[in-house]
């Protein structure tokens, strides 16, 4: 979606035979949504680190300052630098946190074949509707600016492309309340909610409804402390070490929404 901020560190070589010559040796991609830029990949290979590849990549692929809302319902608002690094990358993360892009909280990764019957039920008078069936898109662009501070709606785009069920949340009276994701294949998130309340509830609904072939695995900020206890109590297991969400200044509430991935938010 980003195409201007997809760049490759390429070092030249002996050409042969239907080849140019040229090896890539590193790639970074970004993504621009409203006021926030997120870092999604940033890969240097070992022989060719400490050389500043990574830092020139991250430098031609950082935001021009201001970073401007890209649509006109968005509030213009200062501009955030934002990731998600691995905690056991010091070099990295110093890397990062000398842009501003700092450590903030740690996301875990809750992996394995959960019981839903372990989880609330929706409470009376709420009601999930599959994508699909209508068009969600204003819908959503509400939640997650309320949420998350902007909209996204080319991500949530390839989220459906590529699999992942969504459902809006709304009572009785046509109040929205969040929306959630979940995947045959076991992928979980995006799961946005405006009233927190609702986590359980909502991610028992998403694990009865669409059952995964294999595994579940979710992300879960550290502020989402009613994600973690539910799903642990449904028979999920913290996998490996935390990731650590970091961002140059605050622009979500954690405390109500699951990532897709370490890679989009």
């Amino acid at each position: 979606t980003d195409p201007e901020r997809f760049l490759v560190a390429v070092r030249p070589g002996q050409a042969g035979i239907g080849q140019t010559g040229e090896q890539i040796v590193g790639f970074g991609i970004a993504a621009q949504r409203e006021h926030v830029w997120f870092l999604s990949q940033l890969y240097v290979l070992p022989q060719h680190q400490g050389q500043g590849i990574g830092r020139a990549l991250l430098t031609q692929i950082l935001p021009s300052p201001p970073a401007a809302p890209q649509s006109s319902d968005a509030v213009p608002q200062p501009g955030v630098l934002a990731m998600c690094t691995d905690s056991a990358q010091p070099v990295s993360n110093a890397l990062y946190a000398g842009f501003g892009i700092v450590p903030r909280q740690p996301v875990f990764n809750l992996v394995g074949t959960p019981n839903p019957a372990a989880l609330a039920r929706l409470p009376a008078g709420i009601e999930a509707v599959p994508f699909g069936k209508s068009d969600p898109s204003a819908a959503i662009d509400t939640v997650d600016r309320a949420v998350l501070g902007y909209a996204h709606a080319p991500d949530h785009a390839y989220l459906r492309a590529t699999g992942r069920t969504g459902f809006l949340y709304r009572a009785d009276d046509a109040t929205l309340l969040g929306y959630g994701y979940s995947s045959e294949a076991g992928r979980f998130g995006p799961v946005a909610l405006l009233d927190n309340t609702l986590t359980a509830p909502v991610l028992g609904h998403l694990m009865n409804a669409i059952r995964p072939r294999g595994a579940t695995t979710v992300w879960i900020p550290g502020a989402n402390d009613r994600a973690m206890v539910a799903l642990l109590r449904a028979g999920l297991r913290i996998e490996g070490f935390p990731a650590l969400l970091c961002w140059s200044r605050p622009f979500g509430d954690f405390e109500r929404y699951l990532p897709a991935s370490l890679a989009l938010l």
